[in-house]
Parts: structure tokens; C-alpha cells; sequence
């Protein structure tokens, strides 16, 4: 029987078991043009908006990336920066003014690196104490900006839908403590009120936990108050288990009259929840706090730093006044895991719909660290005052109407006689251009555009700009 020559080098290598984690040559190599990669990414001025292509074309330019024996860090690299990176549209590019964008700051963009490089697990205090710790100093930054206690606490997640659901879960399991230790029945059907207009993950999350949605029409502001909430309440009395205020709508950038909401829990018992994934954050600015009266009332609150707090893809901020009601609704439980759970100890993975996770909160820290406070609330400050002029602009121009005076940095406007493919037409053609990235949007039955205003380096210049394409 004669047996099959399997001695090349690459299969030679290929049985090496440490070569992925040694520190070798290779590696050596490979970590260098990473860091340089990164190093130019991050410090480009001339990082272009960049634009989807079709699965087609990446097949034809990027197939048989994946082999058995492998193509090479170099080869690798060269195919994301090349063919990869360009059809992903660079979401912090100043330009970037569609759904809600990112624009994340330096430090926290290069201490992402640090957290990757550094293997550190985000679970437990026993594992990541450190990591807990400064994690948890940003969350307590965070409650004392919204006037929280304290006392509270909480963790960051991946994002507000999960923010979202997390919260929720806690609120529900709080309920039906409170309905057990009171004897009485527990309701056919547990309840969450909120405004028609509130977020799509609160519908999903209902969704999830198998719950029902009472969606409460807002105000002719676009805000939900309390005379809605009541009504709701009254109606749905015992299966109400929380109330989800939105504190600065995707669509509109709306903050709910969250004071006259949490006034109610004087008259009902409820959980009030606070959805402020991309508007809380500007809470940080004088301009802008007196419009968030009321959320020092939340049981809970979510913040998305990945939006408005300029730290990287992905991270929300749950945070709870009590955040004991928080772990034991979250907290699993297994043999394994009794290590963990029969100590005081503060494990972030107690306190979410979660259990492995990455410290997603250290880039905020370490920025918050860097530059200190002051600097969020200029940069979030100026983003303000620029919606504010370019909706003075888009009055000023008579084929153009101003859906709503912003509240926050969403500027909503249409175009007179306009159909929603001259909108669609309009858009493509900024992306393809590379001008900007703004896409069509709409409400109550009508198509219109929105400028969604985060970054710091987006100017009136440009936004005026693309007014003049209209």
C-alpha cells in the first residue's frame, strides 16, 4: 500500500496547533499591518463616505477568500481595504445624516483596540474586576447626569433593543413579585402603555415576552403626556406593568413629557421606563436639560454611547434605580456558575439578557477619562445649535417645508411636489456622488427627508449644500 505525500510546507505549518497564537515572525508581521491599517483608518481626514455594492460584484471580486490552507494576513488585509471596506457605508463620515448616525472620538476608537488586545472578559467581578470597575464609573457618571441615585447601577449591552428588553424583563418579574407577596391573581395578560409613536424594538421586545403593546396616540406636539397615559392606565388597571417614555424619537427627535408621566406613580403603581437610546445623551447640554424634566423619576433608563456619546459600535447603557430588581430577574443559574452567584459581588452579566460579554463600556470610559466631561457637552451642545440653523435655512427656502421645529438634532423637512421617488431618486444620487448620505423617510402617509445631526465635523456649510441639490 503506498501512502499519500502530505509533507509541503503549508500543510507543514497547517499542523503547527500553536501557529494562530504564537508569537512568531508571521504573527509578528501580521499584528504590524493591523495596527498600521487601523493607525491610517483612524487618523485619515479624507476617509470617503463610501457605498453598498451588489452580492454580484463581491463575488466576482472577493470569492475564494475562505481556503484550506489560507491566503495570508497581507493578502487578507488587502482584500478589506480594497474591495470590503469601500462597500460599507462609513457611518461616522460627517456626511453620514441618515437614521441615526455614529461618530465616535478617537480615544475611544483607538482604546477599542486595547480592549480586543487585552482578553478581557466583561461578565463577572471575579474575572474583570478592574474592567467592572471603570465601567461601572462611567454608569454612575451617567445616572448623576440624569438624576438618578446614587444607588443605581446597571451594565452595557449590545444595543437599545436589548437595553430595551432587558429593562422590560426586569419590570415584568418586578410586577409579579409584587402581585405574588400581595396574594392576589396574577392578570390574564401583562400590559406595556407607550406612545404610538415609540421605537420599534418596545413592540419586539413585547413580542419576546409575550406581552401586549397599549400604543397611546401623543400629543399634537408628537409627545406623549399624561393625560393618555391615565386614560390607558385606567382602562388596563392591574395588567400594567410599565410605561415607556421615549426620550428623543428616532424618527423626530420628540422627547415625552416624562415629568407629567412619572407624576402618575403617585396615583398607579408601574414601572416607568425611559427610552432614550439616542436622546438622553443631550441631557449634557444646558440647551437641552429642561426638556428631560422628570427622568430623575425612571426605574430605568437606556443611552446609547454608540450614537450621541461618540464611542464605537456596539454599546447601550441600562441603567437602574434599583439595580437589585435588575439581577433577579437576570441572573442564571447553573453549577458552573455558583462561583459567581452565591457572592455580593457586582458581575455585569447578572444584570441583562445576557451572559458572556465584551466590556463595551471601556471605550466610553477612557474617553470620558481623556477628555473629560466638558468636552461631551460642547460637542453635543454644537450639534444642537446646528439644527437649529439648518431648520432656520430650510424655512427660509420657499420649495422647502419644515415638518417640525427640532427638539434635538433631527431635522425633518420635505420637498414641495415631490413624490417618494423623486425622494428616492434624489438620495441615490447624493450616495453615488458621495456627497451625502441622506435617505427618504416619512410619516402619516407622507414621504419627506431628514437630517439626523450627531458629528461634530458636519457643518452648516454642508448641509446647506445638499439643500441646494434639492
Amino acid at each position: 500500500m503506498t501512502r499519500e505525500n502530505h509533507s509541503s510546507p503549508g500543510n507543514a505549518a497547517a499542523r503547527n496547533p500553536s501557529r494562530m497564537h504564537s508569537v512568531s515572525p508571521e504573527n509578528t508581521e501580521l499584528v504590524d499591518l493591523v495596527l498600521d491599517y487601523s493607525r491610517r483608518r483612524m487618523l485619515a481626514s479624507d476617509t470617503p463616505l463610501d457605498k453598498p455594492e451588489t452580492e454580484a460584484e463581491l463575488d466576482r471580486l472577493a470569492a475564494g477568500a475562505l481556503t484550506e490552507e489560507g491566503i495570508g494576513a497581507s493578502s487578507a488585509l488587502a482584500l478589506f481595504e480594497n474591495v470590503l471596506a469601500p462597500a460599507c457605508i462609513t457611518t461616522d463620515h460627517p456626511q453620514y445624516l441618515s437614521f441615526i448616525p455614529t461618530a465616535p472620538r478617537k480615544a475611544a476608537t483607538a482604546f477599542d483596540l486595547v480592549v480586543s488586545a487585552s482578553a478581557v472578559y466583561g461578565g463577572s467581578w471575579l474575572e474583570g474586576s478592574g474592567a467592572v470597575y471603570a465601567e461601572n464609573q462611567a454608569l454612575t457618571w451617567l445616572a448623576h447626569e440624569f438624576g438618578l441615585p446614587a444607588t443605581a447601577g446597571g451594565v452595557f449591552v449590545q444595543g437599545g433593543t436589548l437595553g430595551n428588553l432587558s429593562a422590560l424583563v426586569a419590570a415584568r418579574e418586578h410586577a409579579r413579585r409584587r402581585v405574588r407577596e400581595s396574594g392576589a391573581a396574577m392578570p390574564a395578560r401583562w400590559m406595556i402603555v407607550c406612545s404610538a409613536e415609540a421605537h420599534s424594538s418596545i413592540a419586539s421586545a413585547a413580542q419576546v415576552m409575550d406581552v401586549d403593546v397599549v400604543p397611546v396616540e401623543p400629543r399634537d406636539t408628537g409627545s406623549l403626556g399624561s393625560e393618555g397615559v391615565r386614560a390607558a392606565l385606567e382602562e388596563h388597571a392591574g395588567s400594567v406593568f410599565a410605561v415607556v417614555a421615549t426620550a428623543g424619537s428616532t424618527n423626530f427627535g420628540i422627547v415625552d413629557d416624562v415629568a407629567s408621566i412619572a407624576a402618575l406613580k403617585g396615583e398607579f403603581d408601574f414601572w416607568l421606563h425611559v427610552d432614550g437610546a439616542y436622546g438622553l445623551a443631550a441631557m449634557l447640554s444646558p440647551l437641552a436639560r429642561p426638556l428631560f424634566a422628570g427622568v430623575e423619576h425612571a426605574d430605568s433608563v437606556i443611552v446609547d454611547p454608540h450614537k450621541w456619546l461618540f464611542a464605537p459600535f456596539d454599546a447601550c447603557a441600562l441603567i437602574y434605580r434599583d439595580p437589585e430588581a435588575g439581577r433577579q430577574a437576570h441572573t442564571q443559574h447553573a453549577e458552573y456558575l455558583d462561583t459567581l452567584t452565591q457572592t455580593s459581588d457586582w458581575s455585569p452579566s447578572d444584570y441583562a439578557a445576557h451572559l458572556t460579554r465584551r466590556a463595551r463600556g471601556l471605550p466610553l470610559w477612557f474617553s470620558l477619562a481623556t477628555y473629560g466631561a466638558g468636552a461631551y457637552r460642547e460637542a453635543i451642545t454644537a450639534a444642537l445649535r446646528l439644527a437649529r440653523e439648518i431648520a432656520h435655512e430650510i424655512e427660509r427656502r420657499p420649495h422647502l417645508r419644515l415638518v417640525r421645529q427640532p427638539q434635538l438634532s433631527v431635522v425633518v423637512f420635505e420637498r414641495d411636489g415631490w413624490l417618494p421617488a423623486d425622494y428616492e431618486r434624489w438620495s441615490a444620487r447624493l450616495l453615488g456622488e458621495q456627497r451625502a448620505f441622506v435617505t427618504p423617510s416619512s410619516h402619516a402617509g407622507r414621504t419627506n427627508t431628514r437630517f439626523a445631526i450627531l458629528n461634530p465635523m458636519t457643518t452648516l456649510d454642508q448641509l446647506t449644500g445638499i439643500l441646494d441639490t434639492m
